[in-house]
């Protein structure tokens, strides 16, 4: 078989939406030291696998996937670990899948090109790593490359990396370090540049969006960001923000949300359970009442508004009556989508130490009972959403229906909406919706109507 090209590389990304601005970012710097990049392991002479290790599930995968290379690696290829796995569990990446030559951490990635090289210096085949401890690299030392990731006509934007909060079921802040936020200069030019670039929508990503600012001295630091962003890039229609912490949803966020013409009327407040005693074991805000009271607040700013949640079921510990008492949460506060999880056990975290486990059926019945209750509410808010004309973003097509999603629905995560008919892709549409599914829209364009402006039906 003829060997692969020298400058090329074949970079595969899992897990999250932020290990995909990672990914982007490293994809940029070996272009500029004049690497190709192609889909095609075979032509690459450098193989990178960009890992998950959140939970077990995404561990699996990423092994999977790297061992999968490891069987079509050729003579003079690279195959390097990177990412949150290899962060996390360094060493044992290569004693779980031998035939690695490297691993680089998430705190470092922008270290690939010479890591590479200093790889293709060795003498004897050995792995190599490099996985400092407490670098500090989100806008320090970014070599100048955007740190965005650009889907169709929506990208995301990394607004800060790493997380100060102590949840007992996380790994994030030993994978990535503490919160640091991304300088605002720096946030401003990748949102002026992607404007330039036609984006329809801006997605605002960190592993805790509401904390922005606090490291750099910044008072109610993602209100100011989005302001500061809705000035600067006009033109984006749709502003989305990600990821927002309970408790960090101030009554000056609100107001901004509101207010901006360009903000989408929705929300991601992972809340994590709706029992108090359970949110205190997973080291979570526990005051029910300030969900309760925020929810109210949302809805009366924007009576539009779409409000996502996830929920760990299986927590140890987790009662019958803690189960039952977040049934009765979701029933009372109906949000528009929610994602269930079960608890994942992960030995390095607190939540390791509770001694009562709950039984692997037990957290699946739980996961699908809540599934279930929700899936009645998701179509009842659904329902309410027919005889609205809505700006469709159209992110494809197939059999003359076109598809794509309104500003209730994140990408990847949420629902779509089915038009018949082929629509001009990364356009934004009218939309009037004719039908309601549990996720799903249908919908008709609406030519007699201009796009309307988000909140207004």
């Amino acid at each position: 078989m003829a060997q692969p090209p020298k400058k090329n590389f074949y970079l595969l990304s899992l897990g999250c939406s932020k290990n995909t601005v990672d990914s982007e970012s490293m994809a940029a710097l070996l272009q500029r030291a004049g690497f190709g990049g192609t889909a095609d392991p075979d032509d690459a002479s450098v193989l990178i696998v960009n890992t998950c290790g959140f939970i077990e599930s995404a561990r699996q995968e990423s092994i999977a996937a790297l061992q999968e290379l490891v069987a079509l690696k050729q003579k003079n290829q690279l195959l390097i670990a990177a990412g949150c796995m290899a962060q996390r569990y360094g060493r044992e990446v290569v004693e779980w899948v031998p035939g690695i030559d490297g691993v680089i951490g998430t705190r470092r990635w922008m270290d690939i090109v010479p890591f590479i090289q200093e790889l293709r210096r060795q003498k004897r085949p050995q792995p190599l790593y490099h996985l400092p401890d407490e670098a500090q690299t989100v806008g320090l030392d970014e070599q100048g490359v955007l740190r965005t990731a650009v889907q169709g006509a929506s990208a995301y934007l990394k607004i800060a990396d790493g997380c100060r909060r102590p949840c007992a079921f996380c790994a994030i802040p030993q994978i990535k370090g503490t919160h640091v936020s991304r300088p605002l200069a720096s946030i401003l030019a990748e949102a002026v540049a992607l404007q330039e670039a036609g984006v329809q929508e801006l997605i605002l990503i960190a592993q805790d969006s509401t904390d922005y600012g606090h490291d750099i001295g910044l008072k109610n630091g993602t209100s100011h960001l989005l302001r500061q962003i809705a000035q600067a890039a006009p033109d984006i229609p749709w502003l989305r923000l990600m990821y927002a912490y309970p408790g960090y949803v101030t009554d000056e966020l609100i107001e901004t949300m509101a207010s901006l013409p360009q903000m989408t009327h929705y929300l991601d407040i992972p809340l994590q359970h709706g029992h108090r005693e359970t949110l205190k074991r997973m080291r979570r805000p526990a005051n029910i009442e300030w969900v309760y009271q925020t929810v109210d607040k949302l809805r009366k700013a924007m009576p539009d508004i779409a409000i996502r949640t996830t929920f760990i079921v299986g927590y140890p510990g987790e009662t019958d009556e803690e189960f039952d008492g977040l049934k009765q949460f979701v029933r009372d506060l109906q949000f528009d989508r929610v994602g269930v999880f079960t608890y994942s056990y992960e030995a390095s975290t607190p939540s390791a130490t509770v001694s009562w486990q709950v039984p692997e059926e037990v957290k699946e019945a739980r996961r699908n009972e809540l599934m279930e209750l929700q899936q009645s509410i998701s179509l009842a808010r659904n329902q309410a959403q027919v005889g609205r004309v809505l700006p469709v973003l159209i992110e494809g097509y197939g059999d003359d229906v076109s598809v794509g999603r309104t500003y209730r629905d994140a990408p990847e995560i949420d629902g779509l909406v089915f038009i018949p008919g082929e629509l001009p892709l990364g356009e934004l549409v009218p939309i009037r919706i004719d039908g309601a599914m549990t996720y799903d829209l249908t919908g008709q364009v609406d030519v007699l109507s201009p796009i309307p402006v988000i909140g207004n039906s």
